[in-house]
């Protein structure tokens, strides 16, 4: 075995921890993202950095805190100053390659919404203010013919083979390949070409893109077709395998449209539920009644519960999808001699409610169905299956992987080596913050959404920036996070304390210079 280990790092797109097999799902069959946890470290209190695709995106690839790193919202970008562990891994001699969704720069040209107003900058230009060259993942570029290429290293990955948005109306270079292999491409869009079905929930579509050729294929394929051309006598490699799915729309094409039968999915959490939502929760639940529409395809909206179990079916049907690719990855690994000297990951960058106390997509409120998610670390060290319940977070994956790379990581690095976490289940935090900020105003908050989370012991506990309102929940006797505890004078001495500890991490989860070495 070499002593620097490759590493595939695969990646879906709005997977909640539960959503899995191995984590328990009775009904949805993910027999190879199993045998990965059959065969490895499976963590089940593995929290993002921020439940929204491109912050967390940026923390698992640079370590550090959306505040930190600057990529807040959706639509903006991740510095090309910023430091990323691919970068570091690349400069170390490894080969560094993406396939599918990477996500650190906006992927629409398109004017702003109408609801997003400009910030007047001024004069001064900070390192993560746009100047027209954040175009590398734009959809106007992959309009040609000509397979488009980003400049590179592109955050660190020298092989880039892109794939942007989501559903079966993805671009990058997805969209350029299913261009050349469809000269009536166009056949396969719009409402007009949609396959008949018999589903009414919101988003739900029945794409007449073949399976083959559908995004989902794209990433296996290129994945695989590059796996094919290198060998275990070359340098080490990291690769980033990375689906758009299960993220809505819900479009699983093929025989994965109906492979799932939504009657079968139980819908646990009614809005009713909960016993005290707070108001924003109130305001949503308020605009379903009025019959009122969300504000963009994006945002959070409460709906009944056979438009949920259908969702539930299709998002089903979606992730066997990627667990099928998953498994023709690994295959072509072991094929090509790789396996025995390749760390395998398995993550996503957030959850979705999935009919959480009836709402859908994911937002301002960090339940854990959008907070928590899947990890698991499989390494030819030790291919055998355990448990892992620390406390962990996307921050995490960076400074691990150089770890086990035996590369020094970078300063500034906020997340913390839980190599010992995967080897012995050992933890090395008792807290655990979570950032959320919004840029526009929705899911029944007066003002775009600012907030902040703990998770410490078996509490969460949540601040809402400007709000008189906030959440304390009992992890270990209410795990569905159905009775708000903040306004209970019982737990007014447990909110104290967890106040407390919350402002240490967010003092703590700063941008920190280094050390002086001389005297001012």
């Amino acid at each position: 075995m070499n002593k620097n280990p490759n590493f595939v790092i695969f990646m879906a797109d709005q997977l909640r921890w539960d959503y899995l097999g191995c984590n328990g799902h009775k009904i949805i069959e993910t027999p190879n993202i199993d045998a990965i946890s059959s065969q490895g470290t499976n963590f089940s209190n593995f929290y993002v950095a921020s439940p929204v695709c491109m912050p967390n995106r940026a923390s698992l690839m640079t370590g550090r805190y959306p505040s930190v790193h600057g990529l807040r919202y959706n639509g903006n970008h991740l510095s090309k100053n910023a430091t990323t562990f691919v970068d570091v891994l690349l400069k170390a001699g490894y080969q560094t390659s993406s396939f599918g969704k990477i996500h650190l720069q906006g992927f629409d040209p398109g004017p702003p919404h109408p609801w997003i107003k400009d910030d007047d900058l001024g004069p001064v230009k900070e390192s993560w203010s746009d100047d027209n060259s954040y175009t590398s993942e734009d959809f106007k570029n992959y309009q040609k013919e000509v397979y488009f290429k980003i400049p590179k290293p592109y955050y660190g990955f020298e092989h880039v083979d892109l794939v942007t948005a989501h559903g079966n109306n993805c671009k990058g270079h997805y969209f350029q390949w299913l261009k050349e292999n469809f000269p009536d491409w166009e056949k396969f869009f719009g409402p007009e070409n949609e396959l008949p079905h018999n589903y009414s929930c919101r988003q739900g579509y029945r794409t007449p893109v073949p399976a083959e050729f559908y995004p989902t294929a794209f990433v296996e394929k290129k994945s695989n077709e590059y796996f094919q051309k290198i060998s275990d006598t070359n340098n080490p490699f990291i690769s980033f395998v990375s689906f758009p799915d299960p993220h809505h729309p819900f479009t699983p094409p093929g025989k994965y449209w109906d492979m799932y039968n939504p009657d079968d999915f139980e819908v646990k959490l009614e809005y009713k539920s909960h016993k005290n939502p707070i108001p924003p929760m109130q305001k949503v639940y308020k605009d379903y009644l009025d019959g009122k529409d969300p504000v963009s395809k994006t945002s959070v909206f409460l709906t009944e519960k056979r438009q949920i179990q259908e969702s539930m079916a299709l998002t089903a049907g979606m992730i066997t999808m990627i667990d099928d690719a998953v498994g023709s990855v690994i295959k072509t690994l072991k094929e090509k001699n790789l396996y025995d000297n390749t760390v395998i990951i398995f993550t996503s960058d957030h959850g979705d409610y999935m009919g959480d106390f009836s709402l859908m997509l994911k937002g301002a409120l960090p339940f854990q169905s959008i907070t928590k998610v899947p990890f698991i670390w499989s390494d030819p060290e030790d291919r055998k299956s355990k448990k892992s319940d620390a406390l962990s977070s996307t921050l995490d994956i960076a400074p691990t992987i150089l770890s086990r790379a035996n590369v020094k990581p970078y300063w500034g690095i906020q997340g913390k080596d839980i190599s010992e976490s995967i080897k012995s289940n050992k933890s090395f935090r008792d807290d655990l913050m979570i950032e959320f900020h919004d840029n526009i105003v929705r899911f029944g908050f007066d003002k775009p959404a600012f907030v902040r989370s703990l998770i410490s012991g078996k509490y969460r506990f949540t601040l809402y920036k400007d709000q008189i309102f906030g959440e304390l929940y009992d992890l270990e006797n209410d795990p569905f996070e159905t009775n708000n505890l903040y306004d209970d004078e019982k737990f007014s001495d447990v909110r104290s304390k967890l106040y407390k500890k919350l402002i240490n991490q967010m003092m703590e989860n700063i941008d920190k210079s280094p050390a002086p070495k001389r005297l001012a």
